[in-house]
Formats: C-alpha cells, structure tokens, sequence
C-alpha cells in the first residue's frame, strides 16, 4: 500500500517543495554563522517528509507542540527499546507513549476530515484512504494513523543523520563541494532557476557523494532478523527464535569488497559497482524482501535538501574539527554537530 504513493509521478511534485521547505528554513541562519546541522536537518526533514507523504493538512498542523511530541516518540527510539518491555514505567517509555497516543488523536481529525471531503488531494493520506486489503476490506483510522507516523519516523532518523554527514564530507573537502556547486550550474544553468525532478537526477557527483556517505555512515548500525527455522552461518548453529545481526558498518569497510575502504572516494563509483562481486558489501537500506521502501525517497529529499544548501551556503569545519561518531545511539549520529557556513555571492 506505501510502495503506491512512492512513485516518479509523486517524487516530481515533491522536488519543488523539498527545495521551498529548505529555502524557507534556512532564511533563519542569515548570512553566515555556525550551527548544528543534525539539529537542524532533523527539523527539516520531518517538515519536508510530513508535506510530501502526509498531505499538506498534517503538515500545516507541525507548530513547536507537535514538534516536541514527534521528539518525544523519537525518544523511545533507543537501544533499551529493543531490548526491554514495551511496559516497563521507564521515563522514556512514558513520553513515547503518551506522545503515540495525542499524534494518533490529532491525526484522526484529519483523516475524518479528509474523508467528509468531496476533493481528493494526490497524497499518501489519500493514498492510504483509497486502499484496501485483499478480501476488499478498508483502513481503519487507526491503520491510517499508525502508518503515517511509522511512514514518518522510519525515515527521519536515517535521512536526518546521513544528511548531516553528507555535510561535513563536503565541509571537509572544499574542492568537492565546489565541484558539486559547479554541477548544480552545469546541470541546472548558471542562474540555478528552481530545481526539476530530471535535473536532480543528472547530478551525478552529488549522487556519488550522497552513495558514499551511505556507505562511510550507514544509517542503522545493525539490522536484525528473527531465525524462523534452525539455520546454519559460518558453523555457528543458530536456534529458531533466536535473532541475526548483520552490521552495515563491517560490511561496508570489508578489505577484500572496497579499497581505501576508510576514505571518503565518490569517484569510486564511476566505474562498476565495486561491490558488484560481493552479495551484500553495501546495504545501507537493507537487503532482499525487507528492503526499505522509502529508499527513492531518500534520495530524492537528501539530493534536493543538498542542491538547496549548496546554492545558498559555503559550509567549512571548525578548528577541522570532524564529528566523531555517537556508538550510543540506535544510528550512527555526529558527535557536536556544528558547522561553519557563509552565504553564496550569486
């Protein structure tokens, strides 16, 4: 039902208002100055992700309220979650629930409205309202609710983080930031009129660039799949019930898939995939069935998000301070994320 609203005819339509959204964001940084970009770019992508796949009535909704509720269910999203019971009175348990429940509350009065209406809008609310299971059965508003904060949150952890990466390899290698610039007026033209989804396609340095941010920081630390059946790995005999870790990170540094596996190389990818002979050496969205599905979409926010920021600002490292990696979180975050940054002289 998600994979019909993430379509090229909705990523279209979604370029331009990633590119408004940045724009509009980013008139609070002025001038020049130093920020934190994760905090920043996590702000943004909820706002741009809820515009394009919730609908324009859920986004219109997402004051400093809201706000706070989406960071206290992203709370909840930590390593005692996984391990731990979903009931026990923990702090963090007690705000993700109570945010669940009030979210769910103010969706459903969307969805309720949304549903009187005589006019249908091209979105995955409508999407999702229009669908239906095999046996012809509808959503319920509780389906719908839950699937697009789920919609929601898979993605802003992920795109939120390799964003902000991504922005400190090319702070951090001004020659390929000016490279990426120079394509931006290659591709789009010297003025740099409003970006297209056809244009965003054809920048292939910047497509390069955001490929090996995925690949350097992986967006999940580990992926986990339950072992239904036994299974045997590399002579380890694995129970049914039991789970199976696979490491993006390991995979991505393996010495016999990448070389230089450490350095950040976009070029790497001119050539063929220099992964192609290794099943699984790069999977930053996963692999097989349980692939993500939002992975098109990723790229197209993080591309677009990036072809804004790049028109608009110079970014530089502090001191050349590069963020060391935050281990504690369920995703690869940076370490004190600020960032140096001055507006471009057109």
């Amino acid at each position: 039902m998600l994979k019909t609203g993430l379509n090229i005819a909705q990523f279209r339509q979604h370029v331009s208002v990633i590119e408004e959204e940045t724009k509009e964001y980013f008139k609070a940084w002025g001038e020049c100055g130093e920020k934190n970009l994760f905090e920043a770019l996590s702000e943004l992508i909820i706002l741009t992700a809820s515009h394009c796949l919730h609908g324009k009535e859920i986004r219109g909704l997402l004051d400093e309220k809201v706000a706070q509720l989406y960071a206290d269910l992203d709370g909840g999203f930590t390593h005692a979650a996984w391990l731990l019971p979903g009931w026990l009175p923990l702090p963090s348990f007690r705000r993700r629930d109570r945010a669940h429940r009030e979210i769910k509350s103010i969706f459903y009065k969307v969805i309720q409205k949304r549903r009187q209406s005589e006019e249908k809008e091209d979105d995955m609310l409508q999407t999702l309202l229009d669908a239906s299971y095999k046996d012809g059965r509808a959503l319920t508003d509780d389906e719908i609710a839950g699937m697009l904060i789920g919609l929601l949150l898979a993605g802003q952890h992920t795109s939120s983080t390799t964003s902000a990466w991504l922005g400190f390899f090319l702070a951090r290698d001004k020659a390929i930031q000016e490279q990426c610039y120079a394509e931006q007026k290659a591709v789009c033209g010297e003025d740099l009129p409003p970006l297209t989804y056809d244009q965003l396609k054809d920048l292939s340095l910047l497509d390069r660039c955001l490929k090996e941010t995925l690949r350097l920081r992986p967006p999940i630390m580990t992926m986990m799949r339950m072992a239904r059946t036994p299974q045997s790995v590399a002579g380890y005999n694995i129970p049914p019930g039991h789970q199976v870790c696979v490491s993006p990170t390991v995979n991505h540094r393996l010495r016999d898939s990448w070389n230089e596996a450490l350095d950040f190389k976009p070029d790497r990818y001119l050539q063929d995939n220099p992964a192609a002979g290794e099943k699984f050496a790069y999977i930053p969205f996963g692999a097989g069935r349980h692939r993500c599905i939002g992975e098109n979409f990723a790229y197209v926010q993080i591309k677009t998000i990036w072809s804004t920021l790049l028109r608009l600002y110079e970014f530089d490292l502090i001191n050349n301070y590069f963020p060391t990696i935050n281990y504690t979180t369920m995703i690869h975050t940076p370490n004190n994320p600020v960032i140096r940054y001055k507006r471009r002289s057109l």
